[in-house]
């Protein structure tokens, strides 16, 4: 589909090796958590994912679109102390109250970033962001239950699916187009962002906010309402209805002028 876009070229997908059963078995003992049978079965047939493709331009080809999933090795935990970090240095885990308070009238329970969740970086989203598979439970025993959330730039939580395999093939219908995960909060994506959309509108069932978005954004000419009070001229009508009374008394008093002149040059003669 994308090689037979208008405008489209370079598509590059990296092909990787599948992940080895020990390497997740290792993981998973290590953060004390099981994956998502989805997700697991996703690495034992390969080992992450990336897909990238660039548009056409004047001087080189430009990179626009991004399809990345981390790989295991990559899946690092969000939020998780560091032995470089200083002692008295802000972590995450300090939001936590801000983050409550402007969260309690949610529906769904967002994500902690201290110890009562466990974060993984699913895609760093070219630094758009984070996409994060989520453990919202992890006390005093680590829930299998997960979800898929964004985390935008300005740490606030966003809910994209509950199963992996939902969230992979929103990454595919969406084609990997830039900001396509803002198009799942409340402020949507950036104007720029919806240009590209617009070229390269993603074939989803949910993309119903982005059609009515981008409509909104679009000049449309209507010249039945534009055009309508020049169509109707009762001015006009009323100067040309006029026009004949005014013609035809300068005509009478034409017709006088030379009559009397021609009666008089006849008594001249």
């Amino acid at each position: 589909l994308l090689e037979t876009s208008p405008g489209v070229a370079e598509v590059t997908f990296v092909e990787k090796e599948p992940a080895e059963r020990h390497t997740i078995i290792s993981w998973e003992q290590k953060n004390s958590c099981i994956l998502p049978e989805d997700l697991k079965n996703f690495y034992l047939m390969t080992d992450g994912f990336q897909m990238t493709w660039s548009v056409k331009t004047d001087d080189a080809p430009m990179p626009l679109g991004s399809m990345v999933i981390n790989s295991v090795s990559k899946l690092c935990r969000l939020g998780g102390s560091s032995m470089y970090s200083l002692p008295n240095a802000p972590t995450l885990a300090d939001l936590e109250d801000d983050t409550e308070e402007e969260g309690d009238g949610d529906k769904l329970e967002k994500p902690h970033f201290d110890s009562r969740s466990l974060i993984f970086e699913l895609d760093p989203c070219n630094g758009n962001g984070k996409v994060c598979l989520v453990y919202k439970h992890a006390k005093p025993v680590v829930s299998p239950e997960t979800e898929i959330w964004f985390l935008d730039r300005a740490l606030y939580w966003h809910f994209l699916t509950k199963t992996f395999t939902a969230y992979y093939r929103l990454l595919i219908t969406h084609l990997g187009l830039p900001q396509w995960q803002y198009a799942f909060t409340s402020y949507g994506v950036s104007p720029q962002a919806k240009q590209w959309f617009n070229m390269y509108k993603p074939i989803t069932i949910n993309t119903a906010l982005l059609s009515e978005e981008a409509d909104s954004f679009v000049n449309k000419l209507d010249p039945n309402k534009v055009f309508k009070t020049k169509n109707k001229t009762p001015v006009i009508k009323k100067k040309s209805s006029s026009q004949p009374a005014g013609s035809q008394k300068s005509h009478t008093s034409m017709t006088s002028y030379k009559t009397s002149s021609l009666a008089g040059n006849s008594s001249r003669k």
